[in-house]
């Protein structure tokens, strides 16, 4: 997934705005494996996306999703036909991503974290943490993702060096290979989230 032995800081300014594979919202991509794959072509994506009016999400065939709000009142969701309300903030919620799916929005606009991933090759993991929480990226091919939301958060032993630190603004990331371990500490909240490849291959 990533190569060398340290963290890769990825900055939230230096992202460009994406339209919707729909053109119903604009979407940030933060990571994907493989690098540049489009939508069409990932392993596992994942992205802020800005959602400013009702209407229907983009499909994914073969895709399964993890949504968390991060800023707004929330959604009413219509997947498959069943309501999913999406009113808690900082609160993955899994949904099959070739599932219809429609969306209203509940008091105004919302931006949500979205982790995207092939279910048939991928397997992935999002929790929202916060305080001070030791993490590792131990399996072959494994890969953590850790996502300030709310605040800023620190990454300890992250670095080249024993000690070293990286510091995470709001919305900055950092991309760990596997065979890291590290802390991230955040008054906040921050998101981490772990992908691994099934049946022993490589995402």
């Amino acid at each position: 997934m990533t190569s060398g032995n340290e963290v890769r800081v990825l900055r939230a300014a230096e992202r460009a705005a994406a339209v919707w594979k729909n053109g119903g919202g604009v979407t940030r991509e933060i990571a994907a494996w493989p690098e540049s794959a489009g939508t069409g072509a990932f392993e596992w994506r994942v992205s802020l996306a800005d959602v400013a009016a009702d209407g229907p999400f983009s499909g994914f065939p073969g895709i399964d999703r993890t949504l968390t709000l991060a800023e707004g009142a929330g959604m009413d969701l219509t997947v498959a036909g069943a309501h999913r309300l999406v009113d808690e903030r900082y609160a993955p919620r899994h949904f099959a991503g070739d599932a219809p799916t429609d969306c209203r929005l509940l008091d105004g606009p919302v931006v949500n974290f979205n982790v995207m991933y092939r279910r048939d090759t991928t397997r992935a993991e999002t929790a929202v943490v916060r305080g001070d929480l030791a993490l590792a990226a131990a399996e072959p091919g494994e890969t953590l993702l850790v996502v300030a939301l709310d605040g800023p958060a620190v990454l300890e032993g992250a670095g080249a060096g024993p000690g070293e630190t990286v510091e995470l603004a709001r919305y900055d990331a950092a991309l760990a290979p596997a065979g890291l371990a590290c802390r991230v500490r955040t008054e906040g909240r921050a998101a981490v989230v772990r992908f691994r490849p099934r049946g022993g291959g490589r995402v």
